[in-house]
């Protein structure tokens, strides 16, 4: 394969997954000009700042394993196209519904990018860059989470909502048409397979509606209330709905040889516990820091968003060096090494919160920069062990972990923020003491997460011996 043409595959998917990314963070700091502007309820801000990911978590088996019937190339053109016209189309939205549900269709196309992204890296590009393809992917997905606050600042503050939607409709096109040119067809779907396939579609259609609803509980509960009926109902569906894949999974006649056979392989199984682990620390902490640097530090949203440049500087410059270090050390040892290194900056940010200014967060978060892109084997050998047949499958289990994983940390963070900041009230603290008490709680807690996944790590990379 030509260097032109690896050069080709790695912007397409870059472009698509920068995309992807930026949509999850982008929109929240132009909900008040939303709210005004659409005159939006409270429950239609809600909506429109949730649809999103929830349509993305909720489509990503599903879309994973339409990559494998159909094909990573078309997968992805599909999922840049419905997600481009869609984000042309919100730019247009007149009400809040309108809007949330086109945020939703967004997230479905979304969907089909991740798990035909992660399949293309792993599959389609030479062993000489895959690597560096993956750094360049986590790259962007970094960029667009610690960017999205300082776009969404200015250009809502400059040009108007509106404008978050419509400028990604160039880089849709570009992504598209350099994608359309330069990625390969790809094999057809064996035939043996097809059996196989359509038990495993009712698996996957019954775990997206226990996801949904599941995501919609994490979602609404907090603000509605355990009590409102469709919290109940979401809540009943998911939970008989993951006992319905638990009994199959079980059973002789309904198991999935094709879960199964990607779980027993210690790599992937491994990646995926140790993703939960960093989703649930980092994710939730991510969303809290910026509450932390607007409400205690005073910073404004621009402001903020700038302090997450050492995450993305660190990672920039650590990625390139991932490959050289495994070599020498081992997949397992460096990524462990990573994972306790995100530990120990969320530990430092802890630290730096109780000097009430920015300079002390800024080792911490170097930290979590670099302990991330240390982490980097875990993707890349988790998704070179599932089959070919089965690589968007993979691919889209694994983004779904990821996207879960960030909605259950704010959750699980959010709960320990609370707890800690309630305790603090009970004592006689302020406000501001309380929210710095129970944040450096959760920072604690998502700190001892992180770790956990270290030797989960050691244990799923570890070198197989060969016996003679």
């Amino acid at each position: 394969m030509g260097r032109l043409r690896v050069l080709s595959i790695v912007t397409a998917v870059v472009l698509a997954t920068f995309l992807t990314a930026l949509d999850n963070t982008v929109v929240n700091l132009a909900l008040p000009q939303m709210r005004t502007e659409l005159g939006l309820t409270d429950t239609d801000v809600k909506w429109v700042a949730t649809s999103y990911p929830l349509a993305l978590a909720s489509f990503l088996l599903f879309a994973g394993r339409l990559t494998d019937g159909k094909g990573r190339r078309w997968s992805l053109l599909t999922g840049v196209a419905v997600f481009t016209v869609s984000s042309a189309c919100c730019a247009l939205s007149t009400t809040g519904v309108v809007l949330a549900c086109l945020r939703g269709v967004q997230g479905g196309g979304a969907a089909f990018i991740l798990p035909a992204s992660l399949a293309l890296m792993s599959h389609d590009l030479p062993d000489r860059v895959r690597t560096a393809g993956f750094g360049a992917t986590t790259a962007a997905m970094a960029s667009a989470l610690a960017f999205g606050p300082v776009i969404s600042g200015v250009v809502t503050q400059h040009l108007g909502w509106e404008w978050l939607f419509v400028m990604n409709v160039p880089l849709g096109v570009a992504s598209f048409v350099v994608g359309a040119l330069a990625l390969p067809s790809g094999p057809r779907p064996q035939q043996g397979t097809h059996d196989a396939a359509e038990g495993l579609h009712r698996h996957i259609a019954l775990a997206c509606l226990s996801i949904a609803s599941f995501v919609y509980c994490l979602i609404q509960a907090p603000s509605t209330g355990l009590g409102e009926p469709s919290v109940i109902v979401s809540g009943i569906t998911a939970v008989s709905g993951a006992i319905v894949l638990v009994c199959k999974k079980r059973s002789k006649r309904g198991s999935s040889p094709a879960v199964g056979q990607l779980l027993r392989a210690r790599p992937f199984a491994g990646g995926l516990i140790t993703q939960l682990l960093w989703g649930l620390g980092v994710s939730g902490v991510y969303f809290y820091t910026s509450q932390f640097l607007q409400s205690a530090l005073h910073l404004s949203p621009t402001e903020a968003g700038l302090t997450f440049t050492p995450v993305v500087s660190a990672l920039f410059l650590t990625a390139p060096f991932v490959s050289v270090m495994a070599k020498r050390w081992g997949d397992g040892q460096v990524a462990a090494t990573g994972l306790m290194s995100v530990a120990v900056g969320l530990l430092l940010i802890a630290l730096g919160s109780l000097q009430g200014k920015l300079l002390g967060l800024l080792p911490g978060l170097a930290a979590v920069g670099a302990g991330s892109a240390l982490a980097l084997p875990l993707t890349t050998r988790a998704l070179e062990s599932s089959p070919v047949h089965l690589s968007g499958f993979a691919a889209g289990l694994f983004s779904a972990t990821r996207e879960l994983s960030g909605v259950l940390g704010i959750v699980l963070v959010g709960a320990v923020v609370t707890v800690g900041d309630y305790a603090s009230v009970a004592r006689g603290a302020t406000q501001g003491q309380a929210f710095l008490t129970g944040y450096q709680l959760g920072l604690c807690v998502a700190a001892a997460l992180v770790a956990t996944g270290a030797p989960v790590a050691v244990w799923a990379l570890r070198p197989i011996k060969c016996t003679p």
